[in-house]
């Protein structure tokens, strides 16, 4: 069974709908203790850093993440799931992420970065990725496969290794992070059709006490 984390940040039937259309079981919670007694876990999130890690924090909720990743067990982040597994967020000020991976979360700057500022803010809509590393939730996905994105702000992870697929926009930035038995997208697999569910065929198929690539 996977649990989805419901902080009030996100589309929560929408991933619960995409998991079980490849066959996954998946309730929906924001109980610390299901959470904490998941087989796996899945953080989603569209809205503001700031917001959505203080309402973690309000329902009790970083510790009994940190403390299950620890575990062992998989846990697959979503947009704003994938930023605030980071220490530190600049969206509306500077805000602690719940600070399991190295590194910052950062808006798209084009004139900081010397880019064609004729991009628009947010990135949104389908782009292609590229693989950088292997990871197992990846085994059935094409290098070069579209995903759906949503976003103004990316991750800068301080670890490069970490980094499973970047995207261009701009900028090459990182699209999907693996760290051991955490896994984590900027783009949304219940959004992507055939490849987001075959990513979410792939958490599912993982080992519940995963510590592999």
């Amino acid at each position: 069974m996977i649990t989805i984390i419901d902080y009030q940040m996100g589309n929560l039937r929408r991933v619960q709908k995409a998991c079980e259309n490849v066959g996954i079981a998946a309730k929906i919670s924001s109980d610390p203790h299901e959470i904490a007694a998941s087989e796996k876990l899945i953080l989603p999130g569209v809205g503001g850093f700031g917001a959505a890690i203080a309402e973690l924090r309000r329902r009790d909720l970083v510790e009994p993440i940190r403390d299950f990743v620890a575990s062992g067990r998989p846990l697959l982040g979503i947009c704003l799931g994938l930023q605030l597994l980071f220490e530190t967020g600049y969206e509306g000020g500077t805000h602690r992420g719940i600070g399991l991976l190295e590194g910052d979360v950062v808006r798209f700057d084009w004139r900081t970065l010397g880019i064609d500022a004729t991009l628009k803010i947010p990135h949104m809509g389908w782009n292609q990725v590229r693989k950088t590393a292997e990871a197992a939730i990846l085994s059935e996905i094409d290098d070069q496969a579209y995903f759906y994105f949503v976003h103004s702000y990316y991750v800068r992870p301080a670890d490069p290794s970490i980094v499973a697929l970047t995207c261009q926009y701009g900028i090459d930035f990182c699209a999907m992070i693996r760290k051991d038995n955490l896994y984590a997208t900027q783009f949304h697999p219940e959004k992507s059709q055939a490849e987001g569910m075959k990513l979410l065929a792939g958490f599912a198929a993982l080992p519940t006490h995963s510590a592999a690539i």
